[in-house]
Order: structure tokens, then sequence, then C-alpha cells
């Protein structure tokens, strides 16, 4: 089976599994390990925006008072916290788009949670009013892993999981 197939599956599997459902992590807990089984990627799991310690979405100085923090993964131990614009996946979720690297160690700020990883795609979840509240995130071990295929299908099962930080 071509990795076509395999995401025409797979998004057909996710969206029978997550019907009905509304608890954000535990949609997220499965489509996160649908994925990873499926796929066999390295490291698969979301990332959630939440508060930091200071409390707050922002101030009026700026300053951001939030993180992305780990959320629901399959794989090796991750970082936990991570800065809003740094690394891949904080970068995403500023620029409220996927991301796609095909050598981390290119990457500006790369986050290394594992120095197997090489390269890695994440895809921001956003909320109907535009806001991203999770990301997507993916690693591999091998060069350039992520390609067309993987974001438009990526990002279409991220689409479908809006619905959990609509309020």
């Amino acid at each position: 089976m071509d990795k076509e197939e395999k995401y025409q599956l797979l998004e057909a599997q996710i969206a029978s599994l997550i019907e009905g459902e509304t608890d954000a992590v535990s949609v997220m807990a499965n489509v996160c390990a649908a994925i990873h089984e499926t796929m066999d990627f390295f490291w698969t799991g979301f990332y959630v925006v939440k508060p930091t310690a200071a409390g707050g979405e922002s101030a009026c100085d700026g300053e951001r008072h939030e993180e992305l923090r780990l959320g629901p993964f399959q794989g090796p131990v991750a970082c936990m916290h991570i800065p809003y614009g740094r690394g891949v996946c904080g970068t995403a979720w500023k620029q409220c788009k996927t991301i796609v690297v095909d050598d981390v160690e290119q990457f500006p700020g790369h986050i290394a949670c594992s120095s197997l990883s090489r390269s890695e795609i994440v895809v921001p979840l956003m909320a109907s009013d535009g806001t991203v509240r999770a990301v997507l995130d993916i690693d591999s071990t091998a060069l350039a892993t992520f390609d067309a295929i993987d974001r438009r299908h990526l990002e279409s099962i991220i689409s479908t999981l809006r619905y959990l930080f609509d309020e």
C-alpha cells in the first residue's frame, strides 16, 4: 500500500473513531496513536497552548503568557514546554501554518528533544476563531520524510478536530 492509500484509510478510520466524541484529550490520544501506528513515524504527538505560570493569554506590553505544553503522544519521552516562536512547533504556532523541515539540524532554533529526530512536520490545530489551540508534531529518523502528501492529509485530519476547541 502506498502513502496516499494509507492516508485515505487513516482519514476514514479517524473520522469513525472520533465521531460523537467531545473529550479533547481522548480524541487527541487516539488520533496520534492511529497516525503513529499507521504511518510508523518515530514520534507523533500534540502540544497544546496553555497559560504559563505567569498566567493570562497576553499582556498589554506584547509579552505572551502562553506556551505549548506536551499533550497526548506516541514515542519516546519529549520536551514538556515549548515557548511561542521557538523551534519548529513554536514557529508553526506563531506563523499559524504547517511547517515541513527536511533536516532539523538546518532549522534555526530547533529544539532537540531527541538526537534521533532528523525531519519534522508540524500542523497547527486552529479553533473556528482562527486561534491556534494546539499543534500536531511528527518526527522521523530519516531526512526529508515529509512531503505534499503528508501535508495535505495531516492538515485534513487536523481540520476535523477544530470542534474540540470551539467554545
